[in-house]
């Protein structure tokens, strides 16, 4: 200890001194002070320049001192005290012998256990912590304010945990002043899926680990380390598992390997484990023989399974039927039938009905495996050509066509077929129909109408081959009944029409959907592309109703909680009982009492915009109840609740590739929206809807509208409330909106989602927001936000909607970021300071917080008032010193108050923070 006699009051004439003093038998230099006859003693002692270390933010003093007791001494000032005050201060170079007492702020006053009355000296220990410390180093000081005092020695000191290995994680050496969390690494050639995490105390010792390393594919644990598989052994994948041997029928491994691979001729089914054996593919069934039953067209296949089934148990059998002249084969269609069917036969024997007599047929029977594919060469990879398509049937509204193929396909080869047909006076328009068999009826055509039709086949991987030439039907006149078409050379166009554009235009039915008289929705094999229709173009509401959506009975609605409050009404959790699905869960939009027929209207009209939709990230109607007193609509219950406060609720806790998951969910349910011409208009968080199995779930179609069909496809408002920090600039100047509009307000959802649930903008008006956009001001990226996921953001908030993408383009860009996670490591550039730039986050308005208390309510974390009272922290000087560490130490768990405090600490560090924008 360094005494600095410079900075004392002159007035004083006694002071502290260095004094060699005997305690119990041993001889030590002391520094002492004993002016107990006087008053108003202010004596100082000060140390020299401590460096602190970096990353400690806290050190222990540990003091031995004596203290005389006052009553020992006749005719003592009454002013004589038993305990001195220990002092601090903080700085980045050695002052010297400069000392100011205004510089030092009070840490402790230090009070003996026992004081000392005879000869027997009673020595004093007292430990303190000192801290938070920030600056380089810092002094220590003592104060005596009329003690009778002898300070023997003072120790600072800190502790640290040392380095180690645990469970294949390396931790460093990490300084323990305060319980600390310390992230490590995991040793060569291991890896966790989140970061290792283990605990230091304050007393040095390591506590507490929290995730696992474990090796990666091709290495096995050996102590702490990872070792790579020995020649013969393997492991497939990351685990704490060891390496094993090669499986049989594979070739021998070298060393490290992740798989074995199988030797010529055998194969692994895709559904196969790498631990699985090789097997092979099964030989031909034997014996095929063929019994005519008693009931006329009827006949049994029977064969004996293959005398080599490969090794494999998951042996099934196919059947082809084929009507063959000395020119060609061609399916025997539809017609013909197999029990229990011709393909994924378990058992050796299928019965053919409904054959017609006196015809040759050819059937061929062929084993399959899981690995059958892998010992059949293909033959091309195009698809077959259509060679020639048939009028089958016709009548004066329908036409039944049938084509042949240039080749019979393999059986396991199941190619798909595009039929596009128009008017013969319209060669603008098409109708376009992906088939999955080589036959269609087609309804709802005109009577006495010409029809040009060509097909073309589909690859299973959906590559189209080349188009059939041009084919010409007529339908029947009205008063004619359907006669079947004989096969008679039809008329050939000759050359080829070249298509300009694919319009799928069907006129619906009357019918509500999905009735068994509606060919359009009923019929398997007809699957047009499909356009979405809006409900108010429809003169009588009721009709959209009728068309579109599902109506239930009111008695297999059961309603048990109320979950929430909607614009018409309450919104309860409830169940449903519907056949085939048992009692399942939904959610219950009611219609409150006493509503006008227009309420009723608009209440009704989302669900028939619903019900046109069929997607795995749309919400899904499950009907309405319109035929009672209590009118409902019935959708599928999403457990946990809006997008927005599930994130909330779970700051921090969701690791990135999760969140970039749920985002491609939402991208994925907006492209089949922009499929069909959609607009959304109202997309937010808040708008989508999360189950059990995190799956998100675009919902809210109050606000939504169609795309005319113009060349800009916008739809202009008329009047009604736009949710501006989500909408594009355009929409908001003009109320046009488009799918681009959509596009940027996709944007928003991906920072709220990275940002767990923040609102965006945050306090700012909407006026603010408005005026902020248009001169080019952008959001910042969230904290943590990878960079691959804020480029893509600042791409949907592009000024210019022609530059923006398209929801085809950002779900591919999610795709290829979710199957390469290590493109979302890199984490976006992150200035907290344009975070929080708002009155009430940051006391931008130029004044200084009077108090802790004051600062901490206007940032809304009143309810740590106490915690940094109990830490200390009095002073708006004390909380600018804070660290992110310090926050964490003080009591602040929750990483969403942890952030909104740092944020504002930094934002009364900048003198620009009277900013209320921020500009990309």
């Amino acid at each position: 200890i360094a005494a600095n006699f410079a900075a004392m009051p002159s007035r004083y004439v006694y002071k502290w001194e260095i004094v060699q003093t005997v305690v119990n038998g041993s001889l030590y230099y002391t520094y002492s002070v004993c002016n107990i006859d006087s008053t108003e003693q202010d004596n100082w002692v000060r140390t020299t320049f401590i460096q602190r270390r970096p990353g400690t933010t806290r050190v222990s003093v540990e003091l031995h001192f004596i203290v005389r007791d006052c009553n020992t001494f006749e005719g003592a000032s009454v002013a004589c005290k038993e305990t001195f005050n220990l002092y601090l201060s903080e700085a980045d170079a050695d002052v010297g012998t400069n000392f100011r007492k205004g510089q030092f702020r009070k840490v402790a006053t230090i009070a003996p256990d026992e004081v000392t009355r005879g000869r027997v000296l009673k020595v004093n220990m007292e430990t303190r912590i000192v801290g938070p410390l920030s600056r380089k180093g810092f002094y220590l000081a003592f104060q005596d304010m009329g003690a009778c005092v002898a300070l023997l020695s003072v120790r600072v000191y800190y502790k640290t945990c040392p380095s180690t290995v645990q469970s294949l994680a390396a931790f460093p050496e990490t300084v323990a002043d305060a319980l600390r969390e310390v992230e490590g690494a995991c040793v060569k050639n291991a890896v966790s899926q989140a970061t290792p995490r283990i605990y230091c105390t304050a007393e040095g010792e390591w506590v507490v680990p929290v995730g696992q390393c474990q090796c990666l594919a091709g290495y096995e644990t050996t102590g702490e380390s990872c070792q790579v598989c020995k020649p013969g052994y393997f492991k497939p994948s990351v685990s704490s598992k060891f390496c094993q041997v090669c499986p049989d029928n594979t070739k021998p491994s070298a060393a490290g390997a992740t798989e074995c691979q199988c030797e010529e001729g055998f194969f692994r089914s895709p559904s196969d484990p790498p631990t699985s054996p090789c097997s092979a593919p099964p030989s031909a069934p034997r014996d095929l023989s063929a019994t005519t039953l008693s009931a006329e067209g009827r006949m049994q296949l029977s064969w004996s399974p293959p005398l080599v089934t490969g090794g494999r148990s998951d042996l099934t059998y196919s059947v082809v039927c084929e009507l063959c002249d000395e020119a060609s084969c061609v399916p025997c269609g539809e017609k013909i039938r197999f029990e229990p069917g011709p393909t994924d036969l378990e058992e050796p024997a299928v019965i053919v009905t409904d054959l017609d007599s006196h015809l040759n047929y050819t059937f061929t029977v062929e084993s399959h495996s899981g690995v059958s594919h892998f010992g059949t060469e293909r033959q091309t990879v195009n698809p077959p050509k259509v060679t020639l398509i048939h009028l089958d049937d016709r009548g004066p509204t329908s036409l039944s066509l049938s084509w042949t193929l240039s080749r019979r396909p393999p059986a396991h080869i199941n190619h798909r077929y595009e039929l596009m047909y128009r008017r013969k006076r319209d060669v603008t328009t098409y109708t376009v129909l992906i088939l999955e068999k080589t036959s269609v009826q087609i309804n709802d055509l005109t009577p006495d109408t010409t029809y040009m039709f060509r097909v073309q086949a589909m690859s299973p991987e959906g590559h189209p081959g080349s188009y059939s030439v041009e084919h010409e039907f007529h339908t029947s006149p009205l008063g004619t009944s359907r006669h079947k078409v004989y096969r008679i050379p039809v008329c050939i166009l000759l050359g080829r029409v070249v298509i300009v554009h694919v319009f799928p235009l069907r006129r619906l039915s009357s019918r509500g959907r999905g009735g068994p008289e509606d060919p359009y929705f009923s019929t398997d094999q007809l699957k047009p592309l499909k356009t979405y229709v809006d409900p108010h173009m429809y003169e009588d509401p009721n009709i959209a109703i009728q068309k579109f959506v599902t109506e239930i009975d009111q008695s297999a609605i059961s309603k048990q909680k109320v979950i929430g409050v909607g614009e018409f009404g309450e919104v309860f959790r409830g169940t449903m009982k519907t056949p085939g699905r048992g009692e399942v869960a939904v959610a219950i939009k009611t219609l409150k009492p006493g509503y006008s027929e227009k309420q009723r209207q608009d209440f009704l009209s989302e669900a028939s915009i619903m019900g046109q939709f069929s997607h795995p990230n749309i919400i899904r109607l499950e009907g309405v109840v319109t035929k009672y007193k209590h009118i409902m609509i019935v959708t599928e219950y999403m457990e946990n609740g809006a997008l927005d406060t599930y994130l909330k609720d779970r700051d921090g806790e969701i690791p990135s590739y999760q969140l970039v998951g749920m985002l491609r969910g939402i991208a994925a349910g907006m492209k089949y929206l922009s499929d069909m011409s959609y607009v959304h208009r109202d997309l937010a968080a808040r708008n989508v809807l999360v189950n059990s199995n995190l799956e998100c779930k675009v919902s809210d179609f109050g606000l939504s509208r169609v795309l005319e069909d113009d060349a800009e496809g916008t739809y202009t408002t008329r009047g009604g409330k736009i949710p501006i920090r989500w909408t594009a600039p355009e929409a908001i100047a003009y109320r046009k909106f488009t799918s681009a509009s959509d596009v940027w307000s996709f944007g928003i959802v991906m920072w709220e989602v990275m940002a767990f649930g923040e609102r965006p903008y945050w306090d700012m008006s909407n006026h603010e927001v408005m005026k902020a956009i248009n001169e080019a001001f952008r959001l910042p990226a969230p904290m943590d936000s990878p960079s691959a996921i804020y480029q893509l953001m600042l791409q949907c908030w592009q000024q210019d909607r022609a530059k923006r993408p398209r929801f085809s383009d950002i779900v591919n860009i999610l795709d290829k970021l979710l199957r390469s996670p290590e493109s979302l490591k890199p984490i976006a550039d992150f200035d907290p300071r344009v975070s929080i730039r708002l009155p009430s986050t940051s006391g931008c308005d130029g004044t200084m917080f009077r108090s802790v208390p004051e600062w901490l309510e206007s940032i809304k974390m009143s309810q740590y008032n106490e915690s940094f009272a109990r830490a200390g922290i009095t002073t708006m000087e004390q909380v600018l010193a804070l660290r992110h560490e310090d926050i964490r130490n003080i009591g602040v768990r929750l990483p969403g108050h942890m952030k909104r405090i740092a944020y504002s600490i930094l934002g009364l560090k900048d003198e620009t923070s009277s900013l209320s924008v921020f500009a990309v």
